[in-house]
């Protein structure tokens, strides 16, 4: 069965000569328009054919000329869901419409097929996921798309059985896209140049990525394919990860830094550019204008190796070195040292693998440089790490350092969260920062769920709770804990006034101590002094270094409560390596200068594991203070 089209070239024929703008998000893009999250948008697609058809247009207009059919959970399993299994069929046909009547005769219309096996189907037989397969297919087909396009799908075997489907039906272009992180793998844990060797195997013309992951992130799975990508390849990011501001949905990466972004994935042989979740058509007239002035070498590029990092070897405990001996609890808290002197917690990821080693190293090395404590987020940005709980008590008892560990809302239920808090307090780690938790469809296991029994407010409470001797139930327990809880605070903010009543709200619930977001404008720290002047409670500033120029690029387009100046973005562009690094250092300690006169809590956070760099930082501290005594002296 063979697709029908207008134009003079074929899909296939176009990507052979010439670079292609996609399209933007359906789904986020009708929900900015106030489709609420929960229903069925592709029901759209006969309840509301001029919605969607409008957003074609408003894409097409923008300039992509790669259009996705509303149809991507178009499949009879995820229809059953909302009632629908029976519209299935007129469902997409309709979909391919609306995009078609939207369109010029110079735009390609490609059926969007989305992964069944996720979700509550994660276990569908694979019979009922061939047939769901062969039925939404074949509506599209009849209905004239110019190519098929299979997206955001985990793993290689569910993607190899989908196209497999697609050829026995087609010979029209059929593309395929994972939505991976970074580690240069599918979720099935094949590496990707093998995945994409298989894919090419079997039929496929394009091979890509699209969501779970902004820009960089999908620059970053390109740069891990070992080896050049044997096929043509498509994108499609997200606008950066998403934040939850006023009870929506928001995404942070902009037009100028996607038009940036889509240059670079032309020079690593993408053909088709386009995005995903949070993009909007001013992200796609961005793209289309920056790839009608490039010059592309036809071919394919290999992307550069990937370094690969040396395990450390993990020293051995000694006796009489760990917190056994020497217990945390008889030392001053963060909060009684920040009183008094300069105090320094350094954050560093725990690793999303099995290997620590480089962990431990630099917590050592944080050690040597006299940190105060070593903080380690729990799953940030909903991405599966270690435990913080276990490496907190690695670095306590082998390294001898204070553990400063975060606890999400996102994770836990009442019971699990009282019981972890038990574990800590039977540990000897008592320095905690209750935090809400990026929610777990954002992460890298999309189909788990965000518990969210407790606020971050409510967990500061409940935790104090346990000071007192009595359990979130309100039961007595046979002692008491001493848990110091720190609250979170971001800065970066248009209204610095409502965040810091939020802040009040934090400490009127308990908070011991708040910890910024990192800041990277000076001015900014005399408006947060003067805006928290009020509180008694100490302030742990935060600072983290730039790694490189697209470090910044990331950060300042594609995190949340993260805004570069410039000035920095000036000089950090084009940086790399150990000259990124150097530079990043330099404007890290320009900020401490800022800081340090203001504030005594200082919160370093670590990129990439460059533990170096937290621990030059500290001792640019410590110089500082040194320099302070002997004025006063």
């Amino acid at each position: 069965m063979s697709g029908l089209h207008s134009a003079k070239q074929s899909l296939r024929e176009a990507m052979a000569e010439r670079l292609l703008t996609g399209d933007g998000a359906m789904g986020t893009y009708l929900y900015q328009m106030g489709f609420p999250v929960g229903v069925s948008y592709e029901e759209l697609n006969i309840l509301r054919p001029e919605v969607i058809e409008n957003v074609h247009r408003q894409y097409y207009e923008a300039g992509a000329r790669v259009l996705e059919t509303n149809t991507f959970s178009a499949n009879v399993e995820k229809l059953a869901i909302h009632g629908l299994e029976s519209e299935m069929e007129a469902i997409n046909r309709a979909g391919v419409r609306a995009a078609r009547k939207a369109a010029g005769s110079d735009a390609y219309i490609v059926g969007a097929v989305g992964s069944i096996r996720d979700g509550k189907l994660k276990n569908l037989r694979t019979t009922k996921a061939q047939e769901a397969y062969r039925r939404h297919m074949l509506a599209l087909l009849e209905e004239g798309v110019d190519g098929i396009l299979l997206e955001t799908f985990y793993n290689l075997k569910e993607m190899k059985l989908a196209l497999d489907i697609a050829r026995s039906l087609t010979d029209i272009p059929i593309i395929c896209q994972f939505a991976v992180e970074d580690v240069g793998r599918t979720q099935d844990g094949v590496q990707l140049h093998e995945a994409f060797r298989q894919l090419g195997e079997l039929g496929a013309d394009v091979v890509g990525f699209n969501c779970r992951s902004g820009p960089n992130g999908i620059l970053r799975a390109i740069d891990a394919v070992e080896g050049p990508v044997p096929l043509p390849m498509s994108v499609f990011p997200n606008a950066g990860i998403p934040d939850y501001v006023d009870g929506k949905y928001t995404y942070s990466a902009g037009p100028d830094y996607f038009a940036e972004c889509a240059r670079r994935f032309a020079d690593r042989g993408a053909r088709i550019i386009g995005g995903c979740c949070g993009t909007t058509p001013e992200h796609i007239a961005a793209i289309s204008a920056s790839l009608a002035e490039y010059s592309p070498q036809l071919g394919l590029a290999e992307p550069s190796a990937r370094k690969r990092q040396e395990s450390v070897e993990i020293k051995p405990h000694k006796q009489g070195t760990g917190l056994a001996e020497e217990p945390a609890v008889s030392a001053p808290s963060i909060v009684e040292l920040v009183k008094e002197r300069h105090t320094v917690i350094v954050e560093l990821d725990p690793p999303r693998d099995l290997d620590i080693g480089k962990f431990m190293a630099g917590a050592e090395a944080l050690k040597d440089a006299k940190v105060d404590a070593v903080t380690m987020a729990d799953n940030s940005l909903a991405v599966t790490r270690m435990s913080n709980l276990a490496l907190a008590a690695l670095v306590q008892e082998r390294i001898g350092i204070r553990p400063l560990v975060h606890i999400a809302c996102r994770d836990r239920n009442l019971i699990g969260t009282q019981s972890h808090m038990m574990g800590l307090d039977a540990l000897g780690i008592d320095h905690i920062l209750a935090v809400t938790g990026d929610p777990a469809r954002f992460g890298d296991l999309p189909d788990s769920s965000s518990v969210y029994d407790l606020t971050s407010f409510e967990m500061i409470r409940m935790i104090k709770q346990l000071n007192e001797g009595l359990a979130f139930s309100g039961k007595p327990l046979k002692q008491k804990a001493n848990f110091v809880v720190g609250a979170a605070f971001n800065p970066n903010v248009k209204h610095l006034d409502k965040a810091v009543q939020r802040l009040e709200r934090k400490i009127a619930s308990g908070a011991d101590y708040i910890m910024t977001q990192p800041i990277y404008d000076p001015a900014l720290f005399e408006r947060v002094a003067e805006a928290t002047k009020h509180l008694d409670i100490p302030i742990f500033v935060g600072i983290m270094p730039l790694a490189n120029g697209r470090n910044a690029e990331y950060l300042h387009n594609e995190v949340p409560g993260i805004q570069l100046s410039d000035e920095v973005r000036r000089r950090m562009a084009g940086l790399e390596g150990a000259e990124g690094r150097a530079e990043g250092v330099k404007i890290a300690q320009e900020l401490l200068d800022a800081a340090m006169p203001l504030f005594n809590g200082i919160y370093l956070l670590t990129p990439f594991l460059f533990y170096e760099m937290a621990a030059q930082l500290t001792e640019y501290v410590w110089k500082y203070t040194g320099k302070k005594k002997l004025q006063v002296q």
